[in-house]
């Protein structure tokens, strides 16, 4: 099982990288989250990496955080999603959002991705509605200037969100919005002025 690689980066595309390490080059397969955080070709890069072994295909997939290669790895369990539907997927949103569309049943929202269908976003949203927490994938993709986990910000922000009357739905939208548009937010008080701002526009 192949964890990550590090080496050189040779190659990159939209969907597609290259990385050398230790005289190999290895193509990866990537989504675009993944491709706009690599360097430019020449430096050292490491990708995460999920190895795909099937009967008459070999294929390695690579993702800069791990909430990326955890999401489709998820994705790819359900029935019917290849990887390249979860690639595509992936290239669709942001993980908070897209984890977000899932937690909340919002199978609009995938279907509107480019190559997922209607059955297969409301499969997607069936199988895997009580295995994605919207939280902690929002927090994975906001952290302070220190680098410490937003998630306890987020859960406080929301917690009182509901405590003012909007549903558990509702109040993860609020939050996933704030963090999107305002990544700088890194304390609860800031995070709700800002979600009820938005709500009174």
């Amino acid at each position: 099982m192949i964890a990550y690689i590090r080496g050189t980066l040779v190659e990159k595309a939209p969907m597609r990288a290259v990385v050398e390490a230790a005289g190999i080059g290895y193509e990866l397969l990537i989504p675009i989250s993944t491709f706009d955080r690599l360097p430019h070709t020449g430096d050292e890069t490491k990708l995460l990496a999920y190895h795909s072994v099937r009967e008459d295909d070999e294929v390695l997939y690579g993702f800069a955080t791990p909430a990326e290669r955890e999401l489709f790895a998820k994705l790819t369990a359900v029935s019917g999603v290849g990887p390249k539907i979860a690639l595509a997927i992936l290239s669709g949103g942001s993980i908070g959002e897209l984890s977000l569309a899932i937690s909340s049943s919002n199978h609009k929202r995938l279907a509107s991705i480019k190559g997922v269908g209607k059955k297969t976003a409301e499969k997607i949203c069936v199988e895997l509605k009580d295995k994605i927490n919207a939280i902690e994938a929002l927090a994975a993709t906001s952290r302070d200037e220190r680098g410490k986990s937003a998630a306890p910000v987020l859960q406080d922000a929301i917690l009182a969100l509901t405590a003012l009357g909007f549903s558990d739905e509702v109040a993860n939208k609020m939050v996933s919005s704030v963090v999107q548009e305002h990544p700088e937010a890194s304390d609860a008080e800031t995070v709700i002025r800002l979600a009820l701002a938005a709500g009174r526009k």
